[in-house]
């Protein structure tokens, strides 16, 4: 069976017309890491996840279009919707750049970020993973750190990242065995980063 990447664990149901955000905006916070050489080359290069969140947003950021546009500093272009997520409405952003959808940041309607899902190799995290690093260069056994997917990730493996309680990455590849359970660690070796995660809350 060929696992594929897939959104989110949420089936997400679009409700706004798309935004166009010209530019780059300033962010409302400052951050030290802003004054590295590697920083001052373009705006999508300078974003991370962190352990704080994603470039600008951090858990206390407010889940609206201004927040998450100032948060971005890109050209992102915004579709907003509404998704239920265990019996709970949960309003979300998709941020898109060449028709690709790059960043799902979601939260409680009204509320803040509850979680950042990063789907953009432009934008890795503190610790040096992008999209497609495969497992093998960070763990070389799933017990304890990763667990099956959920919802619309079922099929792929979730894992905590190393040195974090907000930060996860989502691996997937090949793999032949039954539904539901777990690769081997030998198969996971060759699976990679689809997606990055971020949590408000400690995972």
């Amino acid at each position: 069976m060929n696992i594929r990447p897939r959104l989110s664990g949420m089936r997400w149901l679009l409700l706004g017309a798309p935004l166009l955000l010209a530019g780059c905006s300033a962010t409302s916070g400052f951050s030290w890491s802003s004054l590295s050489p590697l920083n001052w080359f373009g705006s999508s290069s300078s974003m991370q996840v962190t352990d704080n969140g994603v470039g600008g947003i951090t858990a206390s950021t407010p889940l609206s279009e201004n927040e998450i546009k100032e948060g971005l500093k890109g050209d992102y272009r915004l579709r907003s919707g509404m998704a239920t997520n265990d019996g709970k409405l949960v309003s979300f952003y998709q941020a898109m750049k060449d028709d690709q959808i790059k960043l799902v940041i979601s939260g409680q309607p009204k509320g803040t970020v509850e979680r950042i899902d990063v789907m953009y190799k432009d934008i890795p995290s503190q610790w040096g993973v992008s999209i497609g690093t495969p497992f093998s260069h960070l763990y070389k056994k799933a017990f304890g750190v990763c667990r099956q997917g959920t919802g619309d990730d079922s099929a792929q493996i979730e894992c905590a990242a190393p040195d974090s309680q907000h930060v996860s990455y989502l691996f997937n590849g090949d793999w032949h065995g039954p539904e539901g359970l777990m690769p081997s660690d030998d198969t996971l070796q060759s699976w990679k980063v689809s997606k990055i995660i971020w949590r408000a809350k400690s995972e």
